[in-house]
Parts: C-alpha cells; structure tokens; sequence
C-alpha cells in the first residue's frame, strides 16, 4: 500500500532564501505566490502589512486595503501552507528587525458580512451608507501604546458618505481573525522583538447580500486607511526602531506596477490628440469684429471654428479602455481617474461646440464664479480707475518684436534644460493674442504688445506656461505636461502673480481680469452677447475693442467660463502663499491646488523629483522683497496698491 502523497510545498525554502538575501542586499522583492498571493516590499522598512485571504468565505474587496502599501503579503490561508507562510513572515520579520532593532506586524481582516446585515436592518439605512467601523487589536511581547493612539487617532479621520469612522481598541482581543492562528509563535517574536495589529474592518464596501465590490467606497476607504497606517508607521519607527523617516510621506510605495506607467502613456496621448483651446477659439475672430461693428454691435457675430481633426467617439473609447483599475497605488489611482474624468467631459465639449450644450459642459470642467470671486471682481471694476494709462506709455513692440524677445528667453531655459525645445510663431489664424500650445508660445499676427508689459507677458508664457510644461517631460508621469484635472486655476494663477513679482501687473491688467470673472457671470446667469458687451462698453468703461475681446473669450464655442480661473488662481496663490507654502513644488509641472499634498507625498517618496529648472524671474531685482509681502497676507485689494506702485 503506498503511503499518501504530501501536498507539494507552498513556498519551498529556496524561494525564502533568495527573497531574505534580496532585502539584505536592499533590493526591492514583488513576487507572485501560488494560489494568487503576492509579496511586494519596495525596500528595507521596518513594517509589512498582511491579508490572509479565509478559505471558507468570500472576502471581495478587502485584499485592496492592502495593495496600496510598500511592504505588503497578500496570500490565501490553506492549512497547507499555513507553515509555510509563517516560515516566510519569520524570515522577514528577522531580516528587518535586524537592521531596524524592531519589525511591526499589521494584519487586516474583514468582519462578517452578517455584520453589515445587522447593522443595516438596526439603522434602517442602506449597506451603502454605513460609517467605516474598525476595531484594532495588538499583542505581546508588549502593546506599542503610542503606535496604537497613532494609528486610532487618524483612523478616527477616515469618513465615507459624510459619515466618521467609529474606532475601537480592543487590548484583549486577539490581533489576527478568530478562524486562523497566529502566524508568529510568541517565541518568535520576543526574539525579534516583533509587534503586531490587527485591524477588523467592517466591509461596507460591498453588498453584503450578492458580495459585490462598491469601487468608489472601497476607493476612499483604501485612502484613509493608508494614510492611518502611514502614521502609525511613522509613529512606530520612531519610538521603536532606529529608522530616520523625515516625514510619514516618505513611508509609502515607490516601485510602480507597470499599470502605472501604461495609464500614464495613454491618458497622455489622447490627450496631445487635440488642442482643445484652439478648437474652441474661433477662426475668424478679427473679421467677426468687424462684422459686428458694421452691424452697430445690435447683432452677435458669428464665429467659425477649425475643423475637429479626432473621431470624439473612439477617443472616448480609447479612454475607457485605459486599465486605472490595475494600478495599486490609491493616490495614484485618484490622479488618473480625476484626468480621465476631465478628459471625457472636455471630448464631449468638442462634440457639443456651437451649441448650448457647450456651456454645460463648460461649467463642470471650470465651474462658474462664486459669490466670493464675483466681489473681489466688482470691487476691482469699482475701484480701479478705468482711465489709467499705464500700459499705454513708452510704446508697443509689434508681432515680429516680441516673438524676438520671446526667443531669447526661450534660449536662456534652453541652455540650462537641453529639451527645453519651445518655440515662438506667429500664427495668422490667431489674430492679437498670445497661447502656449504644445510646449510651443503661438503669437497673434497683429500683436501690439505694451513695452511696460513685455516682461511681465514673457515671464507669465514662457517663465510659467512653457517652464512647467517642459518641467513636466522630465518627470516620471506625462500628466505633468500635458496637465493633471483642473490645473488651469493654479496655471493661470502663478502666471499672473509672476507678472506683479516683475513689477508688471498694471491696473488695465487687473480690470481685464476682473471683466473676465463677470463676463463668466453674465454668460452664465443667461445675458446675450449683446447685452455683455454692453455691460463693459457702458458700465464698465472699456474701449469697444476690449469690450469686444472679453465677450467674444467668454461666449466662444457656446460658453466657456475658463476665463474666470485667472482671478480665482491668483486668489488661491494668495491665499496659499500666506499659510507658508513653497513655490517650488508648483514649478514641477500642471498641477491643481487640490494636487499639491499629493505632489509633496510623491516627491517625499522619491516618485518625483524636484522641478528641473526654475524661472528666471526669482534671479531678478526687487522679487524677493515682493514674494516677502504676499507671504505676509496682501489682501487681493492691497495687491492691486501694490500693483499700482
């Protein structure tokens, strides 16, 4: 009779060993394990997080929670590997607490799922909108008290459909599911003086009657949870460990899957398939004034439009067959989703130029003016004298002249980035105005530019719109200069704060800008082109001309309210400028407000690096001394004293 065949091994001993010598040699270690487990540990850290997926139950979803870490095990526990499994944690765990004195354990389960069932027949309210509930757990050779508060306080911080989490330690629970043993003999862990957490997360991101994942609730949980971690992390290396950690930031992943670079490439290449402000930005904009004019300005214009040279229907599908869902990382995963989401809407705005629906659109991508704008931009109109001259003075520099300027300062990036590869053309299907475009400044055939704005306009193009578009292309991510969702406020601010730094923001500038806020307004509270136009020509005093050129930006293609982002962004820089924060990290690429943590998270963790190059201006005369006052708080009012100086 022969004796029954062994279960060949889970793990074999090899495996372990050629993983144990990669981390002693700092290597990073991402292995695909049987029954569909994975092992990723970007680098030596003192921590890893682990699912254990049961075998007697479904457990949809929870395995996100921890793929997003940069040191994470994710396996199935099957009594057959069972020992294995704690050999590899051991080896692990003895590896890191070797260079970091201790190792920490965090392991995250699920609850039932009849869990979620009581408690939405209780609350009388849907699975959906339960509060995220966890309850944490440690355990000997000692509880890390401090880790645990760490870990508890900003758990506590995590909130899901305006609803706050509900935090419990639990110090006599054991920290590991009740169907599955530890993975650590006690012995073990005294050795390498090895902690560990468990985390029971209540899963109200899926239904727990057909067990199907919510992605959005487990999109935002999966956040707050790794932002917790981080801290108790962070909290843990300090007080146990002999880890130098410089922020919590700097805790999270910085290998990529190549999903990350894949989303990456695709969303940018169907994003530089079209110019989206040039196909919304009429063709005939010149002839459409005078038209306008003969007509006694009683009569819109009509605006003509360049041909849509993309197919908007396979565009979209090309974009919805982009695989965000493969990447990992939740604050890479929420860059990439927010991009597509605005790519699709600017796609539609395409199909819908010349028609009221253009104006819909127009407002999801740029929103429309707030109470708060609208009054910085009436107060502006009504304190500004509409007669100042000061752009006026010392001349105009015509198409061809500034175009020559444009490129020597071209030439000063150049020199000091290689691929700094802009350049400046006179386009005679742009009448007077100025538009970077494809890491290119375009420049209106008919062009008088003020000689007291020169240098303001140049630092504003090519000091901000091509440096950060140029910066972009030598960062990890495309994104940054093709431009992440919503970076035209932050863009167009720093811009324009860059044209008072140079000491060229006049009072006709700000006017300009402030008119461009209420012709957002008009057009979106229902007024006519004619009745806009109106608007500046009599009430606001704007020679027709300007009165022109503000209506005509504010109603092309339908309605589009972009211009409104120029005062709100500078109003943002202000704002932020004032709580302390560094200009360096705006310089890296487009990136909006909201981004910001988000790009110091990825440049602590060594995914970015800092900006390549930056603008010439801060090198200039007197800009120091002007950064100084708007760090001091200058109000929007008192800047434009300043402005006006």
């Amino acid at each position: 009779m022969k004796a029954p065949r062994k279960p060949p091994r889970w793990i074999t001993d090899n495996l372990i060993e050629e993983i144990v010598a990669r981390l002693e040699r700092g290597q990073r270690v991402r292995r695909t394990l049987p029954d569909g487990g994975r092992l990723h540990v970007d680098r030596r850290l003192p921590f890893l997080c682990l699912y254990r997926r049961p075998t007697q139950r479904a457990d949809a979803g929870t395995r996100r929670l921890v793929e997003g870490e940069a040191a994470f095990l994710a396996a199935t526990d099957g009594k057959h590997a069972r020992k294995d499994l704690s050999s590899l944690v051991e080896k692990l765990a003895g590896v890191m607490s070797a260079r970091f004195g201790a190792f920490l354990l965090v392991e995250i389960w699920s609850a039932p799922d009849s869990d979620v069932a009581e408690a939405a027949a209780t609350d009388d309210i849907k699975p959906t909108e339960l509060r995220p509930d966890f309850v944490v757990t440690a355990r000997w050779p000692e509880v890390p008290r401090r880790t645990v508060a760490a870990l508890c306080k900003h758990l506590e911080r995590v909130s899901i459909l305006k609803q706050a989490a509900s935090v419990k330690f639990e110090e006599k629970s054991p920290a590991h599911p009740a169907e599955l043993p530890y993975l650590l003999p006690k012995r073990v862990a005294k050795e390498f003086t090895c902690h560990t957490i468990g985390i029971r997360v209540r899963p109200i991101y899926r239904d727990h009657k057909t067990g199907n994942v919510y992605p959005a609730v487990l999109h935002v949980l999966t956040r707050g949870l790794g932002r917790a971690l981080k801290q108790a992390f962070f909290t843990y290396g300090k007080t146990k460990t002999n880890a130098k950690t410089e922020h919590y930031y700097a805790l999270g992943r910085r290998a990529m899957v190549k999903a990350v670079w894949e989303v990456d490439r695709r969303l940018a290449r169907i994003a530089d398939s079209f110019d989206f402000l040039l196909q919304v930005t009429p063709v005939n904009a010149e002839a459409a004034w005078h038209e306008f004019r003969r007509h006694r300005f009683q009569s819109p214009p009509r605006f003509y439009y360049r041909p849509l040279a993309v197919e908007p229907a396979a565009l979209k599908r090309r974009l919805y067959e982009v695989p965000i869902e493969r990447i990992e990382d939740p604050t890479l995963e929420e860059l990439f989703r927010q991009r597509q989401d605005e790519l699709d809407r600017k796609i539609t705005m395409l199909t819908d130029v010349g028609t009221a629906r253009f104006l819909l659109g127009s407002r999801q991508v740029y929103s429309q003016p707030d109470a708060r704008l609208l009054q910085s931009a009436a107060a502006l109109l009504g304190g500004l004298s509409s007669r100042s001259r000061e752009d006026s003075a010392g001349g105009e520099l015509d198409a061809e002249a500034f175009a020559a300027r444009a490129r020597e300062e071209i030439e000063y990036y150049r020199a000091r980035l290689p691929s700094f590869k802009a350049k400046a053309v006179i386009r005679r299907d742009i009448f007077a105005g100025l538009l970077c475009s494809g890491g290119n400044l375009l420049i209106g055939h008919r062009a008088k530019i003020p000689i007291r704005r020169v240098e303001a306009l140049l630092q504003h193009e090519v000091g901000t719109h091509l440096l950060t578009y140029y910066n972009g292309l030598t960062e990890p991510f495309q994104q940054l200069h093709s431009g992440f969702a919503g970076y035209d406020a932050l863009q167009e601010g720093l811009a324009v704060m860059t044209e008072y730094l140079v000491g060229g923001l006049s009072v006709p500038r700000l006017r300009m800008l402030a008119a461009r806020v209420m012709a957002a307004h008009l057009l979106v509270e229902g007024a006519s082109f004619v009745e806009a136009y109106r608007k500046f020509d009599k009430d606001y005093d704007f020679s027709r001309r300007q009165a022109y050129t503000v209506t005509m930006r504010a109603f092309r293609g339908g309605g589009l309210t972009k211009d409104a982002v120029y005062l709100r962004g500078l109003v943002e820089i202000l704002e932020y400028l004032k709580q302390g924060g560094q200009l360096e990290p705006l310089f890296i690429g487009k990136i909006a407000a909201d981004h910001i943590p988000l790009i110091r998270e990825l440049q602590h963790r060594r995914v970015l690096h800092p900006a390549s190059i930056k603008p010439r201006y801060l090198e200039m005369p007197g800009v120091a001394e002007r950064l100084e006052r708007l760090r001091c708080g200058v109000t929007l009012p008192g800047l434009v004293r300043e402005g006006t100086r």
